[in-house]
């Protein structure tokens, strides 16, 4: 399911600030500037309504939508911010998170830290209850079906991420979760299994999981502005709270399109990139909003104006998303502050079924 904790406020969240925009070009009728994006453009054949579509939303009556950046082929066709935030803004993206911390568990086993998404938790996390860390392995974490007693829709789940928040200790709470079913049997959406993955890349690569990611992950793509939420202990919470700006949301989704390769260097093994958005476990009758799960990625086929289109996205509380459609070459970031409200989700959802009907007129 596309839920996740409402989490500490993030450090930019300008929800009651009136709205403005920023966009590429000058269109209908609305005087706007390039954006100084490198590579980036301000017309192309489609450009124009593309760019009306994001323009529209700044007329949005819940003023906390924040962020839209469209890409295709590698180049920004449209692009636009709201209510106070602009292209430098980081924001906490909740639950996208998770998508993070599935790439640094693939560069961790790249480099040799962790041997197979076969082999079971404990062996990286010896603290664990015996027959989790023996029976549980990292791919059951990935595929949110680690049969922990932890379910982010049920608050009596003793791994419920609210649960935990309000536990003295997060992470010992975490570790002592028992199981609740089979390992592998049966999805279940929990914040716990990711933070399970993080917690193994910190072990291995003996640094936080925001030092692994700067030094693995953001600084090869030249992001070099985030923040990542830390525990009380020190562990970084890889199941959420990552702030990160839209258009480096959209750089990571042109790394995945690009099959975990930028600058001419391979970031992301090419096949962790396709088994994470594999559709590896059906969902599609528990989450409406995707089809499948791969490694704490999610797919679903849209049907727009006739075309059946693949998409692939990472998604978090409040509308934050990353959408990667392989068969147009093209990206979609949205950032959005609507935590905890529905209509986060739909907005998101509708934004990218308009740029997509956009595309095939």
């Amino acid at each position: 399911m596309i839920l996740d904790k409402t989490g500490p406020s993030p450090r930019n969240d300008h929800s009651g600030m009136n709205m403005r925009l920023i966009s590429a070009g000058t269109l209908l009728g609305l005087t706007a500037t390039c954006l100084p994006i490198s590579g980036a453009f301000c017309q192309t054949t489609r450009a124009p309504s593309l760019q009306s579509i994001l323009n529209a939303q700044a007329a949005d009556l819940h003023h906390d939508l924040k962020g839209v950046v469209v890409q295709q082929h590698g180049k920004t066709l449209a692009e636009a911010y709201f209510n106070g935030d602009g292209p430098t803004t980081l924001h906490d993206i909740r639950s996208a998170t998770k998508s993070f911390t599935a790439l640094l568990m693939g560069i961790a086993i790249d480099r040799h830290l962790v041997h197979s998404v076969d082999d079971p938790i404990g062996r990286y996390l010896p603290s664990l209850k015996s027959d989790v860390g023996t029976t549980v392995t990292i791919k059951d974490l990935l595929n949110m079906r680690s049969g922990l007693d932890s379910d982010d829709q049920d608050p009596s789940a003793l791994g419920a991420e609210s649960r935990l928040d309000s536990a003295p200790d997060w992470a010992a709470a975490a570790f002592a979760v028992p199981l609740k079913r089979s390992p592998g049997a049966k999805y279940v959406y929990s914040s716990l299994n990711a933070f399970l993955t993080g917690a193994i890349v910190e072990s291995t690569s003996r640094m936080p999981l925001d030092a692994f990611a700067k030094n693995e992950l953001f600084g090869p793509l030249g992001i070099r502005d985030f923040e990542w939420r830390h525990l009380a202990d020190g562990r970084t919470t890889g199941q959420g709270n990552l702030q990160i700006t839209t258009r480096d949301l959209a750089r990571v989704g042109q790394l995945m399109l690009d099959g975990g390769r930028a600058s001419g260097r391979q970031i992301v093994p090419k096949q962790w990139v396709d088994e994470s958005l594999a559709c590896q476990v059906t969902i599609s009758d528990v989450d409406k909003y995707a089809d499948c799960y791969g490694y704490m990625w999610y797919t679903k086929t849209e049907n727009v104006d006739g075309h059946d289109i693949l998409i692939h996205f990472a998604s978090g509380n409040g509308g934050n998303k990353i959408y990667i459609v392989p068969s147009l070459d093209m990206i979609v970031a949205i950032t959005s502050s609507a935590y905890n409200q529905p209509y986060g989700q739909q907005r998101s959802h509708q934004i990218l079924l308009d740029v997509l009907a956009a595309t095939y007129r």
